[in-house]
């Protein structure tokens, strides 16, 4: 892969080395976590001390941290009715943005009757007054508002739906998958009840996640039971190796976050001073507040199946958008609840950048870009 260019970073980041280190390390630890000998205790304090990097990261405490086999498994530990906050009402419907990952969108354990889904503007941000509307209308609700998109990279104004969804008595869970490691945030400062997480975005490895509480809520029912894990809150063995990994990722992650979050922004900006010389560009959520690192494109007439294959073919890897679909290039569901349907929706092209990208991945990623577009282009002249 070194000849190659990975831009591709919101579907999977590369294994950090640290993330490496403390995965082999946790391999050569032979006890179970659960078991009260040496062995067992060794492995439980690796578990432990990853709780305690990644509750420090959102600024919970550790004991409120459920480690999960990934983002998809915590967002359907969260969303389940019956959570409440301290002696309040415990939540009894779902209320959505329209713009959530499909593991959000698919409703966790709420029947399909009670779910209802929140607008977004033009720009990808929730409409407040509607989510006003929608909590108007019935019992206290778990509201799941992500904190970044993954494939627009726009920011939610999670602060304001917090008091918002507070006021009407209901509990706010924050997908913050995205946002993790990439601008800062804690579950304090952005009000949530409930956060989720996953190590793979941020340089840890698969098949590890978390979920992450708020202080005074109650009533969360595992989804997984059996031997009463995590405090009993998700059942099963721990992934000792994953979760080391994910904690270790976590600590680099955190202490390269401000950095990090500079260089990549002039590094997006340097694509998209690149990409506006193509007439008909459109840069989606250029105007909203944005994760430093993500760029989603289109021009009239282009395929993103087509594209990603172009630029594949030149050594560099970006997408068409989120990769939860099987390898499958389809049409967002994100660009259709924006307004962008048809043609657009099915021809967005996703850039997004790492810790490793550089200005020459920038240039060539652009070169190639360019040769694709004069063939869009050309091939526009002729069928006029």
């Amino acid at each position: 892969m070194s000849d190659r260019i990975y831009l591709d970073w919101n579907a999977t980041a590369p294994l950090r080395p640290e993330a490496r280190q403390a995965m082999a390390a946790a391999w050569d630890q032979a006890g179970n976590p659960s078991s009260v000998h040496a062995e067992g205790r060794q492995a439980r304090r690796l578990v432990e001390d990853a709780r305690a990097a990644v509750a420090a990261a959102v600024g919970a405490r550790p004991q409120d941290v459920v480690f999960a086999s990934g983002g998809t498994e915590a967002n359907a530990m969260a969303l389940a009715p019956g959570l409440r906050r301290g002696t309040g009402s415990p939540v009894q419907r779902l209320v959505v943005s329209a713009i959530e990952h499909p593991s959000v969108l698919s409703g966790g354990r709420f029947p399909a009757d009670t779910i209802a889904a929140i607008k977004v503007s033009g720009a990808g941000l929730v409409d407040l007054a509607h989510l006003r509307a929608l909590l108007a209308e019935g019992p206290p609700a778990l509201v799941s508002v992500m904190l970044a998109n993954n494939e627009t990279g726009a920011i939610q104004p999670v602060g304001e739906v917090a008091d918002i969804v507070h006021e009407a008595g209901g509990l706010l869970h924050v997908d913050a998958i995205q946002a993790f490691g990439k601008i800062p945030f804690d579950i304090k400062s952005i009000r949530a009840d409930l956060i989720t997480l996953s190590a793979h975005k941020i340089g840890g490895p698969k098949g590890v996640g978390a979920l992450v509480l708020a202080e005074e809520v109650q009533g969360l029912e595992p989804l997984l039971r059996g031997g009463g894990q995590e405090l009993g809150r998700r059942a099963g063995t721990e992934n000792v190796a994953g979760i080391a990994a994910f904690g270790a990722a976590t600590k680099t992650a955190m202490a390269e976050l401000p950095a990090s979050a500079i260089r990549q922004r002039g590094l997006r900006e340097r694509l998209e001073k690149g990409l506006n010389q193509t007439p008909e560009i459109i840069v989606f959520s250029e105007n909203a507040p944005r994760l430093p690192n993500t760029t989603l494109f289109t021009v009239p007439g282009l395929r993103a199946e087509t594209a990603v294959i172009g630029f594949d073919l030149s050594g560099i890897s970006v997408s068409s958008g989120s990769a939860c679909s099987s390898g499958k290039v389809q049409p967002s569901h994100v660009l259709a609840a924006m307004g962008f349907g048809g043609e657009l929706a099915q021809g967005a092209v996703r850039l997004s950048l790492g810790w490793s990208t550089t200005e020459t991945d920038i240039d060539l990623a652009l070169e190639a870009w360019r040769k694709l577009a004069d063939a869009l282009l050309r091939g526009r002249r002729n069928t006029a």
